[in-house]
């Protein structure tokens, strides 16, 4: 594959697949790591400085459609599209990180005081006191808990849930991560705007930054990856049910790499008016929201060893900060990587559900901390 100008959004950097003409030394590391991964289908993908190499493989016969332009469930790797998504109503003047959820989702409606206090901010953050999931998920998921656990939650139950919440902690003092708490998010800023939060997605992120393949129901058939269990079995496309925000998103491993691409920095903005933007340059707004996104904005942990951002979990590397989020559904998994310093973005994806043993998200890490 030379230039892949009609895909991935109309970008104008080359895709290099192994054994084709290109950075070979790239080439040669994503042949090494794949190997360390057992799966149906994976694609490990880096972008230096927006020039893209892929690898593409696993255990399953090639299909009709290339893996890289499969779209793959992404789980909780679609937290930094819902922490764009805020980051740019924010720099719009829509909305502001510290309005609380609750006088947007239902005004004047009795809450604890606790859910009173809890803003914007602390729900992308994982800092509003709520669990992971509602209490009442369990006893409707544990029955399917293999097949569909979110299906049957919709958006109003959750909505329900949270007016209805007693967070464990004070909003703001401690870090719990929370699928609740996200998803909340997603409902909150639909009420707020008044329009669908797929609608929103679309309008606000995926559009601008011409992530086409990217959505956050099922496509066409033949366009969407299979998961698959540990034992190979296949399992159906994840519905998230009320969950859509924290998890719902799926994309191709080119669009994951625009997407990443985006965050690099001005020069790797620069890049992306060239290709998405045309002779305009990049929305302001967006432009901000990618940079407040890379901000460090909390530490936790024992002597508070882990930085994260409004959205990523940032860490040190001998090349730099590493911004990451990985994610995983029943059969799939996801991870979505980036150095800001020097314009390293890695995305791998891969269809087997997660196990003990798994080498995945360790694998794609080290390509993102190690690689020179």
């Amino acid at each position: 594959m030379t230039d892949v100008a009609d895909v991935a959004g109309g970008t104008d950097v080359t895709t290099v697949r192994v054994g084709d003409p290109g950075p070979a030394a790239t080439a040669r590391l994503l042949a090494e790591a794949a190997g360390r991964i057992d799966a149906p289908d994976l694609v490990l993908a880096i972008s230096r400085g927006g020039v893209r190499t892929v690898h593409t493989g696993g255990s399953a016969e090639p299909g009709p459609v290339d893996r890289e332009r499969l779209a793959y469930e992404l789980g909780s790797a679609s937290k930094p599209f819902a922490g764009l998504l805020l980051a740019r109503l924010v720099a719009q003047g829509r909305v502001r990180y510290a309005d609380r959820a609750a006088d947007l989702l239902a005004p004047g409606f009795p809450v604890h005081p606790a859910v009173r206090r809890i803003t914007l901010r602390h729900l992308l953050t994982h800092t509003s006191g709520l669990p992971g999931l509602p209490a009442d998920f369990y006893p409707q998921a544990v029955p399917r808990w293999s097949t569909d656990p979110y299906g049957g939650y919709p958006a109003d139950r959750v909505v329900r849930a949270f007016l209805r919440a007693r967070p464990r902690h004070r909003p703001g003092t401690r870090w719990h991560y929370s699928n609740f708490a996200v998803s909340v998010l997603g409902h909150t800023l639909a009420a707020a705007t008044g329009t669908p939060w797929e609608v929103l997605l679309h309008q606000q992120v995926l559009a601008p930054l011409h992530l086409d393949a990217t959505r956050v129901r099922p496509g066409p058939d033949g366009t969407e990856a299979v998961g698959h269990r540990r034992d190979g079995t296949p399992v159906p496309a994840l519905d998230t049910g009320g969950f859509a925000a924290a998890g719902a998103v799926r994309a191709t491993p080119l669009d994951l790499l625009t997407f990443l691409e985006a965050h690099v920095g001005p020069e790797a903005h620069a890049g992306l008016e060239a290709h998405v933007g045309g002779p305009e340059p990049l929305d302001p707004t967006l432009s901000a929201a990618l940079t407040d996104v890379c901000r460090p904005l909390l530490r936790r942990g024992r002597r508070h060893a882990h930085t994260h951002t409004l959205t990523w979990f940032h860490h040190p590397s001998p090349y730099g900060p590493v911004l990451f989020h990985a994610g995983a559904t029943l059969g799939q998994q996801a991870f979505l990587g980036f150095r800001p310093d020097t314009g390293l973005a890695v995305a791998a994806t891969a269809t087997r559900r997660v196990h003990r043993a798994d080498t995945f998200v360790a694998t794609a890490y080290d390509l993102l901390t190690e690689t020179p």
